[in-house]
């Protein structure tokens, strides 16, 4: 299971008693008072989301699929890449600036998420910068320099540690506020920053956009929610464990003990039809079962994180395949999770326990990623839980009430009785760009669009 640090969670929340309202997704409750507990995910992925904004030199693509593309260079710059020893290199780059997006409440966290392309010799940055509630404003703080591949010459995936305020922090892929600060995120602006090697045509296509805010109240333990639409519901997906890689390309996290996140990943993109290619697959070593779990670690792997477990990484790869899309997002409860398997939408989740509180496991973790497929008649839980064994293994049927505490809660005791963060509820969500009515109006419910 992966070593992945459990996110910094709602610092400055509220009570720890306070319950997610059916309103709490990047709206209002009724009567205009704002519940606890709010989670506001807002993309831009929409021609008029591209042709807004500040560019300078990107252009908006109007294809198919619209996206973000270098238009002309706005200038040039040196990188010298930390993770390649240092080697620099020069790129030609563009930029374009989001409009500023006001929370629907005040947020202790920031997560950005985006879906993209980058041929070999391009890469992106993405970066964000909170306006605080006392009026103030942080830094641009890097939330991801990627690449979609890795081919030569191209530079080393990575988050960017060290950056901070003294009100804010980056902890790898989650922007919050720091405890004591006394304020929270108001808005906030993100920027895109498009590379490629210099005197090409080439670029990189931004399709997606998206953050999620969210201001989770601190709890050790969550309200319970009763079996909803999604009971007696189950979705055919492929079965992979992480286990059966240990010890296979060291260089990714330790090997695939750690590879949790990847193989849920290649569990939901595989539902979807999606497959890498031969081509893809050909460095792998032929000895080894599902070389496609191999390809996703080492396309999710985060050289300053030092793992496969980054969040946003892993929804990126999964929007590499054909009019696939991810998001990552945070949901209120499992009735939120029921709803999208009923829709024929997975759902991977984050977690962390002791072995003692999640019957069946047969093991503890600091940060899980396992994939919900469906429910039993009674609401507990069917998982693909990657950790199992063997891929015949890998569904497991955990105790509803267990399931959600682990999941939802933001504060936990690890084995040493100190108090650890949990991830509050985090999230991927991977969907192909044609979506049925269902499907569109529940993503929608959930504030994706």
């Amino acid at each position: 299971m992966s070593s992945r640090r459990t996110v910094l969670t709602a610092a400055l929340a509220v009570a720890a008693a306070a319950s997610l309202s059916d309103e709490a997704v990047g709206l209002a409750a009724p009567g205009g008072r704002v519940p606890s507990g709010v989670i506001d995910y807002h993309a831009w992925a929409a021609l008029a989301d591209w042709k807004g904004g500040r560019h300078n030199g990107t252009r908006a693509r109007p294809d198919r699929r619209p996206g973000l593309a270098i238009d002309r260079p706005a200038g040039t710059l040196e990188y010298a890449d930390p993770h390649a020893g240092g080697a620099k290199s020069r790129w030609e780059y563009a930029t374009w600036v989001s409009p500023t997006r006001t929370l629907a409440a005040p947020a202790t966290e920031l997560v950005v998420s985006w879906n993209a392309r980058t041929p070999a010799g391009t890469w992106i940055q993405a970066e964000a910068r909170a306006a605080y509630t006392d009026r103030g404003h942080s830094p641009w703080y890097v939330m991801g320099r990627w690449t979609s591949g890795d081919a030569k010459g191209d530079i080393r995936r990575t988050s960017v540690d060290g950056q901070k305020d003294g009100k804010s922090s980056v902890s790898t892929d989650t922007l919050a506020v720091e405890p004591g600060a006394g304020v929270r995120i108001a808005s906030y602006t993100l920027r895109l920053t498009l590379f490629r090697r210099p005197g090409t045509s080439l670029t990189p296509v931004v399709w997606r956009l998206g953050a999620m805010g969210s201001d989770i109240p601190d709890r050790f333990t969550v309200p319970a929610s009763r079996p909803g639409e999604g009971a007696g519901h189950r979705l055919t997906v492929p079965r992979y464990s992480q286990e059966i890689h240990k010890g296979q390309y060291p260089e990714y996290d330790n090997g695939g003990e750690a590879w949790c996140s990847p193989t849920s990943s290649q569990m939901v993109v595989e539902h979807w039809g999606r497959r890498p290619t031969p081509a893809d697959l050909a460095w792998v070593n032929p000895d080894y079962a599902d070389p496609q779990v191999c390809h996703a670690a080492r396309m999710t792997y985060d050289y300053q994180y030092k793992g496969c477990g980054n969040w946003p990484f892993n929804a990126a790869y999964a929007a590499t395949y054909q009019d696939l899309q991810g998001v990552v997002t945070r949901l209120r409860s499992l009735n939120d999770a029921e709803r999208l398997i009923r829709a024929g939408i997975p759902v991977i989740t984050s977690q962390s326990f002791l072995a003692a509180e999640l019957d069946g496991a047969g093991y503890g973790t600091a940060g899980h990623l396992m994939c919900v497929v469906g429910f039993t008649r009674a609401g507990d839980v069917v998982a693909n839980d990657p950790a199992a064994p063997s891929n015949d293994a890998v569904q497991r049927v955990y105790k509803r009430r267990q399931f959600e505490n682990i999941w939802l809660r933001t504060k936990r005791h690890d084995a040493q009785g100190k108090v650890k963060s949990g991830s509050g509820g985090v999230c991927y969500l991977y969907f192909p760009l044609s979506l049925s009515a269902e499907q569109r109006k529940v993503l929608r419910q959930l504030g994706i669009q």
